[in-house]
């Protein structure tokens, strides 16, 4: 049985919802799955890989087995996705705490910016088999 990377993302958060339905829209493979933080699927990986719950200022990039968080997620995922995204990768030049701090100033203001729902986006019938529950 492969097992596929998944993404773990804030699921009221707006800017995160977006940046998910990037990822699935370039991501012609469909080889990354996706969980908000929120939910049962969610807890349980964070719980699994030592994450702290209450972090959900960051989405968790979980592939072969390790789990990456903040500047460092965001760039493994580029690699999965299409067109120009791969190049991405040329920013793990850039000193982790630099890239970091870069995350954390959008992250911290993300609700402020782009905003944030009541309850986690629902996939569509075709997008539900890339969730876990």
């Amino acid at each position: 049985m492969k097992v596929h990377p998944v993404i773990l993302f804030d699921g009221v958060c707006n800017f995160c919802d977006s940046t998910i339905n990037l990822v699935i829209r370039r991501d012609k493979k469909h080889r990354i799955k996706f969980a908000p933080l929120q939910s049962m699927a969610g807890s349980q990986l964070l719980q699994q890989y030592g994450i702290d719950e209450n972090a959900m200022d960051s989405f968790v990039f979980i592939e072969n087995g390790k789990a990456y968080t903040k500047s460092t997620a965001a760039l493994k995922v580029s690699r999965y996705m299409n067109r120009l995204w791969p190049l991405m990768a040329v920013f793990f030049i850039v000193p982790r705490p630099v890239r970091d701090a870069v995350y954390d100033y959008v992250a911290a203001r993300r609700y402020k910016w782009f905003g944030k729902k009541d309850q986690c986006m629902i996939p569509t019938p075709d997008m539900r088999s890339r969730f876990l529950v």
